[in-house]
């Protein structure tokens, strides 16, 4: 088996005959699996998914464990010599697996591959290629300085502005919408670490692929179609404090421990604020 092709779903159930429809018309040449693991969805998601596409194998969770979890679990029922975790609000083009198992075939220091990702509207989607969060990479982020300077290698070194959307580039943070690993890679760097329920998951597999020998690759050449958002948490409070939870477990996995108390208490502001104009949108609507 060449590829597995690994998507977590939750109540995305339209999002998610699409991504499958999408899937099975880019692997018509290759040998691959699909399995989708269906995190307890309510919308017959999982149901839909084994009527209308029964060769892809269905998992269903007991219960909502969030992204990490369910990604190993469909990494430990795969059997491919390269894995790809997939977003079901996805849209994947008819020469994207082949064209990145061409590169991955041919590159053995690339553990993980991304793809050139753009929203619905067609935009460019900057998330495609990211560099190590390092605390001075995340305060220009953060206060805006990436948005002024697009291009710098010093205020956008988040989005790897310096970087042509349009070349390949070794990119040391890839999305989990779309990112296809060397197994060997997965074996040295481990599986997905769960205490990221949702968001900082994809950032933390990276890094470990990273520090296990390996190198990411965004290429500009393997496309897809991210719906942003539609494969989150709808509730958008639970959903922020998932995210600056993620930050504070990566801040402790990866950084140095002298950055940990003035990171944490910059994410903690970032929380609070993000909160204050949560509620106050709410307040504005009544």
């Amino acid at each position: 088996m060449e590829l597995s092709v690994i998507i977590v779903s939750y109540n995305v159930r339209d999002y998610l005959r699409q991504a499958l429809k999408s899937v099975f018309e880019a692997g018509q040449e290759i040998s691959y699996e699909i399995i989708v693991v269906d995190n307890h969805s309510s919308d017959g998601s999982a149901e839909m998914a084994e009527k209308e596409f029964p060769s892809a194998r269905i998992i269903a969770s007991g219960a909502n464990e969030g992204f990490s979890a369910a990604c190993n679990r469909g990494i430990n029922g795969s059997s491919g010599e390269y894995v790809l975790i997939l977003n079901p609000d996805t849209f994947v083009y008819p020469d994207a697996l082949t064209k990145a198992l061409l590169f991955m075939n041919s590159h053995p220091e690339a553990g993980a591959t991304g793809a050139r990702m753009s929203d619905g509207n067609g935009r460019f989607l900057p998330e495609s290629k990211r560099g190590f969060p390092s605390p001075m990479t995340s305060l220009f982020k953060f206060s805006g300085m990436g948005r002024l300077f697009p291009r710098s290698a010093l205020f956008n070194g988040y989005y790897l502005g310096s970087m042509p959307a349009e070349d390949v580039c070794r990119a040391d943070i890839l999305t989990g919408a779309f990112m296809m690993i060397r197994r060997e890679a997965l074996v040295k760097a481990g599986l997905f670490d769960t205490r990221y329920f949702l968001y900082g998951e994809d950032i933390d597999m990276s890094w470990r692929i990273r520090k296990a020998g390996y190198y990411n690759y965004y290429l500009p050449d393997v496309q897809i179609i991210h719906y942003k958002g539609k494969s989150a948490l709808t509730n958008r409070e639970v959903s922020l404090k998932h995210f600056y939870k993620a930050m504070k477990i990566f801040t402790a996995s990866h950084l140095k421990k002298g950055w940990h108390i003035p990171v944490n208490v910059g994410v903690t502001l970032l929380e609070k604020a993000a909160m204050a104009r949560l509620y106050l949108e709410r307040f504005i609507k009544k």
